[in-house]
């Protein structure tokens, strides 16, 4: 089997993500900051948002630790279709709290300059659960830097935590996904066993009328993968799903000519039951989506933190760009059904 060797050594690579500039203080959208600082600056952000963003805890996690989301849009009197968007649910993949992060501080500081973040918030609500995996993420940042689970115990086994990605209830346990409690893709004992799993899934069900997409981030590979990843069966809605990701990923592209490539989860990088983004779709949140970020391989989920700002800022022109393509697909889909409807002299009187 041919192999290459792209990190030689491990710690060094953990050694060199930092960047070597002045630590700051506090929070910083260019470092990878820890769950203290994240909280800091949660509770910042909401105070200083102008009624723009609110917070809401959706429950603890295994470690007691407040699951926190954050909703952003224009105040309505009348209910708005929603965007959930979930970061760091894998606990060392830590560009993807920085893009949550980065997320809501574009959309708060772009709100009513950028015409397509302002549209956005006018017209739709957007959930942004800054770090899934609290424990695991916490538990990287001081003890073991590659640590991908959650931090579950079970009484009798000595393993620890389960995989909150093979922990949804989508397929769960069948296919990429292990029995084993040891492993890093342990599916957990139960579809929802993990507890932050669960809350997430309540959350999402709670609103599932309202929520119209789903975005998960995670790390690494430069993917926009999509359902299903539990089966090779595409999805109902596979050639719309497709044209959606490509479309973002044109539109990231555009900015440092960073290639993305879109496809199913199963065919595109692996088979992976138990996912959130299946599970998403199955219940009925069409647009669901699976952003692996940069990079691909060279330093993994070792990205230096000098690569934090240009990875944000593309990954928002994707997000931004699908959100513009679903929304005009949905324009579209809906004037040809009105147009079917009144054909046929429903609505006429």
């Amino acid at each position: 089997m041919e192999h290459s060797v792209l990190i030689e050594d491990l710690q060094a690579a953990v050694d060199g993500q930092a960047d070597l500039k002045p630590t700051p203080r506090a929070h910083s959208y260019t470092k990878y900051n820890t769950w203290t600082d994240i909280v800091a600056w949660m509770s910042s952000m909401t105070s200083s948002s102008s009624g723009l963003m609110t917070k809401q805890v959706i429950g603890n996690t295994y470690e007691g630790r407040a699951m926190t989301v954050l909703k952003i849009g224009k105040a309505s009197s009348s209910t708005k279709p929603a965007i959930f968007m979930d970061c760091g649910i894998h606990a060392r993949e830590w560009i993807s709290p920085a893009f949550c992060q980065w997320f809501v501080k574009e959309a708060l500081s772009t709100y009513g300059t950028d015409s397509q973040m302002t549209s956005l918030l006018d017209q739709m609500d957007v959930y942004v659960l800054p770090v899934f995996n609290i424990d695991g993420y916490d538990f990287t940042h001081k003890s073991n830097r590659m640590w991908r689970k959650t931090r579950s115990r079970r009484s009798g086994s000595s393993c620890i935590g389960a995989d909150p990605n093979r922990n949804f209830d989508a397929g769960w346990c069948s296919m990429g996904a292990s029995s084993n409690p040891c492993s890093d893709t342990f599916c957990g004992y139960t579809p929802e066993s993990e507890i932050e799993v669960k809350n997430v899934a309540d959350f999402i069900r709670r609103n599932k009328s309202t929520i119209k997409a789903y975005l998960t981030i995670h790390s690494y590979s430069q993917l926009l993968l999509f359902p299903y990843s539990y089966t090779y069966d595409l999805a109902a809605d596979h050639n719309e799903l497709m044209k959606v990701a490509e479309g973002a990923s044109s539109a990231l592209r555009s900015l440092y000519g960073t290639r993305y490539t879109s496809g199913p989860g199963a065919t595109t990088i692996y088979p992976a039951a138990g996912g959130s983004d299946d599970w998403a779709y199955d219940l009925g949140v069409k647009y669901s989506y699976t952003f692996e970020l940069r990079d691909t391989g060279r330093y993994g989920f070792l990205l230096p933190e000098s690569q934090i700002k240009p990875t944000c800022e593309e990954t928002m022109l994707a997000v931004k760009g699908a959100v513009k393509f679903w929304r005009r697909i949905s324009l579209k889909l809906n004037k040809i059904r009105a147009l079917k409807f009144t054909s046929k002299g429903i609505f006429k009187h």
